[in-house]
């Protein structure tokens, strides 16, 4: 098994992201229906389906594809997850640019990267029901791992894990931010839309790179 991919060869998992939101758009906008305003998946997919078309054929490498998701969502989609996933997407595409290989190193780097600006855009902590509680874990999960001195693989294995988790976390959960904050204890009992969303995309680039390194 190999430890890197390159940017071109990874190019692919763009167009990967885009056909998984495509394809669980009315899924997630089902999760939003029961503490929002049911649009999730709708607005999503939109503006996933306008990147995929700024793409091009064939698709370009995996850090200008990100970037072009990222600068679409920002551009395109209303409400709070456009800029959000706009800023987390050209953030680990500025990263993974910069590095020149996808490797164990610099995926962390660019997911923290984007993890951070997460954060500091939206000001969302762990605990408070939206995407940050998948986030976080899955970074703390990768790092634990890298630290371990894990392989790649074993890495997005673990950040997957994590992320799953966490996902699943926010069913228990009390909405402190965002619409269904609105809601209070009424929120608790359903999975937060957005960390589903979140998990999906995470568990897409895990994938998409772990085929990779297999080959």
């Amino acid at each position: 098994m190999i430890d890197s991919v390159s940017l071109d060869d990874a190019g692919p998992i763009a167009r990967d992201l885009v056909a998984a939101i495509v394809r669980d758009a009315a899924r997630l906008s089902e999760l939003d229906g029961a503490i929002g305003d049911g649009d999730h998946g709708i607005n999503m997919s939109k503006g996933f389906r306008l990147a995929d078309a700024r793409l091009g054929d064939p698709a370009p490498d995996l850090a200008q594809g990100l970037e072009i998701l990222g600068d679409t969502l920002l551009n395109e989609i209303g409400g709070s997850m456009g800029p959000i996933y706009g800023t987390f997407f050209g953030e680990m595409g500025q990263r993974l640019g910069d590095a020149g290989r996808i490797d164990r190193s610099s995926f962390a780097s660019a997911l923290l990267a984007g993890t951070v600006a997460v954060q500091d855009l939206g000001g969302a902590a762990p605990g408070d029901k939206t995407l940050i509680d998948v986030l976080a874990p899955a970074l703390a999960a990768y790092d634990n791992a890298a630290g371990r001195d894990d392989s790649f693989a074993a890495c997005l294995d673990a950040m997957d894990v994590a992320a799953g988790d966490g996902l699943d976390a926010t069913r228990d959960m009390i909405a402190k931010v965002g619409r269904a904050a609105r809601l209070g204890e009424r929120s608790r009992g359903t999975t937060d839309p957005g960390a589903a969303s979140c998990r999906l995309l995470l568990a897409t680039l895990a994938d998409g790179l772990r085929q990779r390194l297999q080959r």
